[in-house]
């Protein structure tokens, strides 16, 4: 009997087959979040110091659909930034929300749209740009304040950038998740996988350091943070399949420079923590 079924004359990449698979639930997750708002569900987030963040990083005026990128205004030392964070923080904790969410990471989360957090939780974004994950660790106590129900971390891809060995990345995350784990062992953790760099097509202003790091490397350093995850019973959101095109690159269509999120690419980001709000939490 003749084989019926076509043999594929090459190997379709493990993390491409993923790619389309979460692109479909990708648009089972923007169905669900259109129904949000038709639903009239707004997302309850502070007034945050930190949507008005000084150091933006230059947008080609040709990339289409920027997101909304946080207005310029009084520049702040990263120290002053996080004494703001802190009394952010001290503020809401006092109002003692239900389903306290927070941002917790750098730029890409810094610069998270207020209007496109999915609804049902109260939301603070607690990013600053330029985060690494030592500078992260040294100031986590700030959260001690507050009764967080979840925070969304995502961390890493600036000590990728600037020279910082995986090894040094590895270790400061398990010492991320044994504060959040011994100081706030009611709180959901949900690790993010670091996105992709757009490699050659970006225009970041230090785009000769992209080129230097592989986005294979980032795929790996993926598989390590899902595995830290495991090992502090935490959740895991695998990001990089919906922001990767065919070759392992950040999408053009979802940046604004090969590194920064457009609106597009917070659209596809908020549809995957709907979805994964509404699975998992």
């Amino acid at each position: 009997m003749a084989n019926r079924f076509l043999k594929l004359p090459f190997t379709i990449p493990a993390w491409a087959i993923l790619s389309l698979m979460m692109n479909g639930i990708l648009f089972v997750a923007l169905l669900m979040v259109w129904q949000e708002a038709s639903d009239g569900s707004d997302p309850s987030v502070l007034p945050q110091a930190s949507a008005a963040h000084a150091e933006q990083s230059t947008i080609a005026p040709t990339d289409p659909a920027p997101a909304a990128a946080p207005p310029t205004r009084k520049k702040l030392t990263y120290e002053q930034w996080v004494t703001l964070l802190g009394q952010e923080l001290n503020e809401m904790a006092n109002k003692h929300p239900e389903h306290l969410t927070i941002l917790l990471g750098d730029s890409l989360s810094l610069w998270f749209p207020a209007e496109l957090l999915p609804g049902r939780r109260v939301w603070m974004n607690q990013g600053i740009s330029g985060e690494k994950t030592h500078t992260l660790l040294s100031r986590l106590h700030l959260l001690d304040v507050a009764e967080v129900d979840t925070v969304f971390l995502m961390i890493g891809i600036n000590d990728l950038i600037w020279g910082q060995s995986d090894q040094q990345v590895l270790k400061n995350y398990r010492e991320i998740m044994d504060y959040l784990d011994s100081q706030h062992p009611q709180t959901n953790v949900v690790v993010q996988s670091i996105l992709p760099h757009g490699a050659e097509t970006a225009t970041w202003e230090s785009r000769h350091l992209l080129l230097e790091l592989p986005n294979e490397r980032i795929r790996t350093m993926n598989q390590s943070l899902q595995a830290i995850a495991k090992d502090y019973d935490a959740h895991y959101l695998e990001l990089y399949p919906i922001f990767s095109n065919g070759e392992g690159n950040l999408r053009p269509d979802l940046t604004t420079d090969g590194l920064h999120l457009n609106r597009e690419g917070y659209l596809v980001w908020r549809a995957a923590i709907s979805l994964y709000s509404q699975l998992e939490l």
